[in-house]
């Protein structure tokens, strides 16, 4: 955070696991030290997997099996601990990570989250391995039609 801010980078934040909201010490210092290094304040990104489908249901049904497959393949190398299902449910609820729901659900969560993090921007990494061409084409339908004007209106 604070050679970024020396530098006069933005900062990102990659949250793929946990509450997203451990993240905003981060995110102070970062400010703090574009402060003191006599910046002006810089964006700080979101940067967190998610799916977007017509209903909760549909996305997490689409999404888990890709999920726990990708995590478990990368689990023994990087540490991670094998997905459940009440792990993936925790963390596509309102304290988790991933940002998996109708567009209403990932809306408001992307919003809290934003304002807790005292972010501007969130990049939304779509796309799973084995998601469908129509599923990877409706996510990105309903998050640049629905999601981002509805996100936009709870930050107004």
């Amino acid at each position: 955070m604070i050679r970024a801010a020396r530098l006069g980078y933005s900062l990102a934040l990659a949250i793929i696991g946990g509450p997203p909201s451990r993240f905003a010490a981060y995110s102070q210092l970062f400010q703090r030290a574009l402060e003191k290094a006599g910046r002006a304040p810089l964006p700080v990104l979101v940067h967190s997997p998610g799916h977007v489908a017509p209903t909760d249901e549909q996305a997490k049904a689409e999404f888990w099996p890709r999920w726990r497959q990708l995590i478990t393949a990368m689990a023994a190398e990087r540490g991670f601990a094998i997905p459940s299902k009440a792990s993936f449910d925790a963390e596509t609820g309102p304290d988790g990570a991933l940002y998996v729901g109708a567009p209403e659900t990932v809306a408001r969560k992307i919003a809290a989250n934003l304002r807790a993090l005292d972010a501007t921007r969130f990049d939304l990494k779509y796309g799973m391995p084995s998601l469908t061409h129509d599923q990877l084409m409706i996510n990105i339908e309903l998050y640049g039609q629905q999601v981002i004007p509805r996100v936009r209106e709870l930050l107004a």
